[in-house]
């Protein structure tokens, strides 16, 4: 009540720092829940586990493979392939869940700011104007 009375919110914005949100994501997912994305964070971080999986999976099958053994249904470069897809996949996977985290943590306060008046607008005048 307080908040429509007076025009503004009594719940206050919090500053997300960039640095922080940084160092959050060094483990995937946690820089998204840093900035209240958990949506985002529990993708990021399922998304890495499933390419972990994969990778080890294929890993695994590389590095046992038997030619004898018909239990395998791909040759073996195919697994040494999808091994190294997933190492990048992992990679990829880390990198976007870090500069996700750093940017959304910068642009948190943009709606706010670009809702505000500008400084000149309140004293009814525009600076350098010709």
């Amino acid at each position: 009540m307080i908040g429509f009375v007076f025009a503004f919110s009594l719940k206050e914005e919090k500053i997300k720092n960039s640095k922080i949100a940084f160092y959050c994501s060094l483990v995937p997912g946690l820089g998204q829940a840093y900035n209240g994305k958990w949506v985002k964070s529990i993708s990021i971080a399922g998304l890495e586990y499933a390419a972990y999986a994969a990778w080890i999976e294929n890993k695994k099958n590389y590095n046992n493979y038997e030619i004898s053994d018909n239990t395998y249904r791909l040759p073996r470069h195919r697994y040494l392939q999808k091994r190294n897809k997933y190492a990048w996949w992992i990679g990829f996977i880390y990198v976007y869940g870090m500069i996700d985290a750093v940017v959304d943590a910068h642009l948190h306060n943009f709606e706010h700011l670009m809702a505000s008046p500008l400084e000149n607008d309140k004293k009814g005048k525009i600076k350098n104007a010709e």
